[in-house]
């Protein structure tokens, strides 16, 4: 499996854009994914820069409903002519920050036919299927951090209903990528026992000095599985220090334009 990070909110390469958001292009088992977009068409611009083919992409997954996750999409659907995109059923939703500014989608992608929307699992070949994992249980506490969703003109802690994640299954190894990890990468690990995950960790507004504690929790717990991460975007950099230190070579960065072979 190769993995290029398209986007992400660092990058070593003066070539290239960064900006606050994630978008990963995925080449395995003879298939081209694109997972996530982005807040912008910066991915796209990225993507001819390092060499990948976005017309090429056989498939489109957005991992939930917020803007710097699907703010892209549009750009994509200009670039590539063929491939879907798929959704979560809840992924445009009234999305907000703790500051009450809206954080969703674009509602005109609404009306574009090669969206597909998924309830619960959804699988697409052999190798890949989708997961929106709706009753799993909250094994570890997780902070929502003043994320909001308005229903019935109320405004309530969202519960990341529209999560969606990519499962791969390479032989006889499972791989989860997820975009932000809202419902806890612990639980994620929990729930699906990977031996590889990618995607952000959502600690970048956790303190590492006052919470310093909850940290060393976190990397303990995932190291009780054998699993290598791959992580950047919302896991922010002085958290990603904190684990690193203690994770060594089972956590690695994402960052734009790095490539790996998993």
């Amino acid at each position: 499996m190769k993995l290029f990070t398209l986007i992400e909110n660092t990058t070593a390469n003066p070539d290239l854009v960064c900006e606050h958001g994630l978008s990963l292009y995925i080449e395995v088992s003879g298939q081209r994914i694109l997972f996530d977009a982005g807040q912008s068409g910066a991915f796209a611009d990225n993507a001819e820069k390092i060499g990948v083919d976005l017309t090429q992409v056989d498939l489109c997954i957005l991992s939930h409903g917020h803007y710097d996750h699907g703010g892209g999409i549009k750009r994509f659907l200009e670039v590539n002519d063929h491939a879907k995109v798929y959704v979560s059923q809840h992924a445009f939703g009234d999305y907000y920050n703790a500051e009450e500014k809206y954080i969703g989608l674009d509602w005109e992608l609404l009306s574009e036919e090669r969206i597909v929307f998924v309830r619960d699992n959804l699988t697409l070949s052999d190798t890949l299927s989708l997961h929106t994992c709706p009753n799993f249980p909250q094994v570890y506490f997780t902070d929502a951090y003043g994320m909001q969703v308005k229903r019935r003109d109320q405004l309530e802690t969202d519960d990341f209903r529209h999560e969606m994640y990519l499962l791969i299954r390479e032989g006889e190894r499972r791989i989860i990528v997820s975009g932000c990890s809202h419902r806890g990468v612990m639980n994620l690990k929990t729930w699906f026992a990977p031996d590889v995950f990618i995607g952000g960790f959502h600690l970048m507004k956790l303190n590492p000095e006052k919470e310093a504690t909850r940290l060393k929790f976190t990397a303990m717990e995932l190291l009780k599985q054998e699993t290598v991460y791959y992580t950047g975007h919302c896991t922010g950099g002085m958290q990603y220090d904190a684990l690193k230190a203690r994770m060594g070579e089972r956590l690695q960065r994402l960052s734009t334009g790095a490539i790996y072979e998993i």
